[in-house]
């Protein structure tokens, strides 16, 4: 995609319905995949401030589908926050229309934009600090669990198809261990045969949604801690961003990729294993403030399976990693070489230490869910 071109923007900015004199806009935040600006009015008595963002169309090739997606989703999310006494204006993301009344705006060099109010007086993590921390990530995807509990989730687009369709990860890998393009597959055998020692285990999710145990939901797909704004004063989770990879899917998909990132001892990816370990304090405190919030909407079949969610997602991940890894990098960005093997490792370490503590996952569940 092509690099923003500094010149339009202000053409851009006028295409939305801000409120105000326009003072300026810089680039914010710290992500990888949109062009994200702040955008400041000036009002008479106040600031507005707003987010305008380009929409990264090599990553997500179908922006209309994907903004159809956000619009009904976070329309959906404000009459429910507002039916329960909240502040719609605070608690989900609220999109900007432009000129003609539509929610994104597509420039001469075929970039789709988009804007939000911004969320004033709130902060985002990058890492988590503490317990509490992971606690209030985990109420805060447990409310948006709960207050999408009602919303025909069958209606929104599949934005990323399989995405988190497990066997199908095992498939993309075995392709690319036959092509082994970069002759690298004679050095991590051990790797490959433990991801194909667990391959009869990927299926435990998709069969038990075939069989009618699992409800298809609204699900989140990155489901991260800097993906929650967390209140500059009170410390509490009030708001889930970061919509795009919205769509239809498993509540245990989400949990498990909370879980395998922000339950582990260590970066994503860390070289040296003996750092890395699944905590069990971590997963006690992310169970106990999920099933707080969305226990009371998830079925009982979604909330025995909470482990097998944090196995799977954690096994899922360190398998694309290994393919990508396998197919030379072409997916995930490097720094470093064998940087992808190194992430592959760590997931494979939470993995195995998931497996020796398999009891105790299933305690902490049982523990926090009294029926």
């Amino acid at each position: 995609m092509k690099p923003v071109n500094q010149e339009l923007l202000p053409s851009i900015v006028k295409k939305f319905q801000f409120e105000g004199q326009f003072v300026g806009l810089l680039p914010y935040g710290s992500g990888h995949i949109n062009d994200t600006y702040s955008v400041v009015f000036q009002m008479e008595e106040r600031v507005n401030r707003y987010i305008l963002q380009r929409i990264n169309t090599n990553v997500f090739c179908d922006p209309v589908e994907l903004m159809e997606n956000v619009v009904s989703v976070t329309r959906y999310l404000y009459n429910a926050i507002e039916k329960a006494g909240g502040d719609p204006k605070r608690e989900t993301l609220n999109l900007i229309p432009t000129e003609d009344g539509s929610y994104y705006f597509e420039d001469g060099d075929g970039g789709f934009w988009r804007a939000y109010l911004f969320i004033e007086n709130t902060v985002t993590l990058q890492q988590t600090r503490n317990k509490e921390d992971f606690y209030e990530s985990a109420r805060s995807f447990g409310r948006f669990q709960l207050l999408l509990a009602g919303y025909p989730a069958e209606t929104l687009h599949e934005t990323i198809p399989l995405f988190h369709n497990t066997p199908n990860r095992i498939f993309q890998f075995k392709e690319a261990l036959k092509a082994d393009g970069k002759g690298r597959a004679a050095g991590v055998q051990k790797e490959i045969d433990f991801v194909m020692e667990r391959e009869e285990f990927t299926h435990t999710l998709v069969d038990l949604q075939a069989q009618g145990k699992l409800p298809l939901r609204v699900t989140h797909n990155d489901t991260k801690l800097n993906n929650v704004l967390i209140d500059a004063d009170t410390g509490l989770g009030i708001c889930v961003i970061d919509l795009d990879t919205v769509m239809p899917g498993l509540s245990l998909n989400d949990f498990g990729d909370s879980i395998r990132f922000g339950a582990s001892t260590a970066a994503e990816d860390e070289p040296d294993l003996s750092k890395v370990h699944f905590d069990l304090d971590l997963f006690e405190a992310y169970t106990k403030g999920y099933l707080e919030v969305a226990g009371t909407v998830l079925t009982d079949a979604e909330i025995d399976n909470l482990p097998v969610g944090a196995k799977m997602l954690t096994l899922e991940c360190g398998i694309r990693f290994l393919t990508d890894y396998l197919a030379g990098d072409v997916y995930f960005k490097t720094d470093r070489p064998d940087q992808n093997l190194d992430r592959a490792r760590t997931q494979f370490k939470l993995v195995k230490d998931m497996e020796e503590k398999w009891d105790a996952m299933f305690e902490i569940v049982k523990k926090h869910w009294n029926k």
